[in-house]
């Protein structure tokens, strides 16, 4: 009967570590399993990750692709068939659609894109529309308005001073 008294682990499960430099009778004395010389037996020995013997390196052999461009603008982009909830004559701008939970994150200018339909009314205040979107909502009867880019915020500015 299995109890908890006679439990043990399942034999070759377990391994005992390697005792290196404990007498030559263990087996891993004297050289403690490096061999003789060369510059894997000294200590701080090896050869770095990568290294392949002098030949070149799998990460040299190999073609660097891609480009980050670091001045890539970064856009909200919405569509218009987010709207199709909106109120007629209404206004969405920035706060509107943060509001609409449309806009998360960081402050972006917002893209208005084409895909979807609009059926009513509404005056976009966004920084860039496709001609496409711009079609579509003057077809619905709205209009669509190029709002400035939201600029970018440079550091804390210092507390005016008040005069005592």
């Amino acid at each position: 009967m299995l109890t908890l008294s006679n439990l043990s682990p399942c034999p070759g499960s377990r391994k005992a570590r390697k005792r290196v430099g404990r007498g030559e009778s263990s087996g891993l004395g004297k050289t403690s399993g490096r061999g003789h010389k060369g510059q894997n037996s000294r200590s701080g020995g090896g050869v770095r990750p990568g290294f392949e013997g002098g030949q070149m390196p799998l990460q040299r052999r190999l073609p660097k692709r891609g480009f980050t461009n670091i001045f890539k603008k970064q856009w909200a982009v919405v569509n218009l068939f987010a709207f199709k909830d909106v109120e007629s004559g209404s206004v969405v701008d920035a706060a509107a659609l943060r509001a609409m939970r449309l806009l998360r994150g960081p402050e972006l200018p917002v893209r208005l894109l084409a895909k979807g339909e609009i059926d009513r009314p509404v005056t976009f205040r966004v920084q860039y529309a496709t001609p496409a979107a711009v079609k579509k909502v003057s077809d619905a009867g709205g209009k669509v308005e190029i709002a400035p880019l939201p600029r970018k915020k440079k550091g804390a500015q210092a507390a005016p001073e008040t005069a005592d």
